[in-house]
């Protein structure tokens, strides 16, 4: 069994590296499905971040008849000529073309903002797309620091925008179906939750020299407010993941997803303490700044939650790698993107066969997002900015963990940590004349 679902696994490593990749449909598809869209209003979409998952939220958005592309923004042109032409295959006519996003936030058919930029853009881009009257889609994680969470989250709360964070496991039915019966209490007291992401894909980010920026981008506005520094096709479109002026490493770019699912399930949010141990194991000389490998310990009243990462690694827990599990005194439901299942202990309750995926959850998390917009209802709206900002300020805990090696602890009171090495890390450090937003 578990060698079967290794094979399958494998086979559905595009999924599992989360890269985009893997939700983006043939064109000529689209195509077919928007051929049959009559007239009726419609809704102007605006993408900031043309290259990944943000054209993927794009493709899953353009398969409802309301939604019209208006507008391309990105900082590289030879990006916004590949998606202008797979528009184009689509049959969509070509859209507005930004470099610079605030020049999209001005176009006033412009109803919905995506945003899919690296991380360290996601708080100015969001907070600015709210001020000028946008309902937005944000890619996860919120953001790159716990300041700037707490900035996103007092703006959105202070608007009447529709914002949905795209953590589209909470659209997924057997994501939701799992978590039910987590809190059904069958497994009876659960003690331990664990999240996981052991990524073989990931190989060793080779030391590149410096270089001169490509024709036809702009490192300047792709910089932003990260620390300035020379070109270095390493830290450019996907693997900027793994340095820290721009992101936060596997701990926030899967861990938003998985430790999402930790915490719900346990209905916790932050910690009482974290410690975090691990390096850069496997690739001690490469060129990437993040941990390679992590195990990080959350401590709540009467449970724990552990964290666990690796890259060049494919076999994780229960032969899965990726995954959550609940281990309760009756027995460990198991869940990860392909199904859950529940392990039992001996004589205390009765295993359950694994319960599979259903559908595609990226699709649904889009339609719950414009259905909000539709209605003007932000409760039916599956990922709130709550929702990201409670997985984005664990995850952002056990990188300060990391990074100070110490066990540290939160005062939930007084949004801090109790140790000013810890606090020191909280904050945002905006560079080239770029400020972060008003609270």
């Amino acid at each position: 069994m578990i060698q079967n679902r290794r094979k399958f696994i494998k086979k559905s490593s595009l999924l599992a590296m989360g890269t985009g990749a893997a939700f983006l449909i043939p064109m000529d598809l689209l195509a077919s499905i928007r051929r049959n869209i009559s007239p009726n209003d419609k809704i102007g979409v605006g993408l900031i971040g043309c290259n990944g998952m943000g054209f993927s939220d794009l493709s899953s958005m353009l398969k409802m008849s309301e939604i019209q592309v208006v507008a391309l923004c990105d900082v590289d042109d030879s990006v916004l000529k590949k998606r202008t032409s797979d528009l184009e295959k689509a049959g969509i006519k070509k859209p507005k073309l930004y470099k610079d996003y605030r020049k999209l936030l001005e176009d006033k058919d412009v109803d919905v903002v995506i945003i899919g930029t690296p991380d360290h853009w996601h708080c100015l881009q969001l907070s600015d797309a709210v001020k000028a009257g946008k309902d937005v889609y944000c890619e996860k994680p919120l953001a790159n620091s716990i300041e700037e969470c707490n900035l996103m989250l007092n703006s959105v709360q202070a608007s009447d925008r529709m914002v949905q964070i795209g953590q589209w496991q909470r659209s997924q039915p057997h994501f939701v179906d799992a978590i039910d019966f987590v809190h059904s209490g069958k497994l009876g007291e659960i003690r331990l939750a664990k999240a996981w992401a052991y990524q073989g894909w990931m190989g060793s980010i080779p030391v590149l020299p410096d270089t001169a920026t490509p024709a036809g981008v702009d490192y300047d506005m792709w910089l932003g407010p990260a620390p300035k520094k020379p070109f270095n096709a390493n830290r450019f479109h996907f693997n900027f993941r793994w340095y820290w002026d721009y992101a936060g490493g596997l701990m926030t770019d899967w861990g938003v997803h998985l430790m999402d699912y930790a915490l719900y399930g346990m209905k916790a949010n932050t910690p009482k303490s974290v410690m975090a141990l691990g390096g850069k194991f496997a690739y001690p000389n490469d060129a990437s700044e993040t941990p390679d490998t992590l195990q990080t310990v959350y401590e709540y009243d009467g449970f724990s939650i552990l964290w666990e990462h690796a890259t060049g690694i494919d076999n994780g827990n229960y032969g899965r790698n990726h995954g959550i599990s609940f281990i309760g005194n009756n027995g460990t439901l198991v869940l990860d993107r392909n199904g859950w299942e529940v392990i039992a202990e001996k004589d205390k309750m009765q295993s359950i066969t694994l319960q599979q995926n259903q559908g595609n959850g990226l699709d649904k998390h889009t339609v719950n997002f414009i259905e909000a917009v539709k209605s003007r209802d932000a409760s039916q709206l599956k990922a709130p900015l709550k929702v990201g900002y409670d997985a984005a300020l664990v995850c952002h805990m056990g990188n300060i963990a990391f990074k100070t090696g110490n066990r540290i602890y939160w005062d939930n009171y007084e949004g801090q940590f109790s140790d000013d090495s810890s606090n020191a890390l909280i904050n945002a450090q905006y560079h080239n004349g770029w400020e972060l937003p008003k609270g």
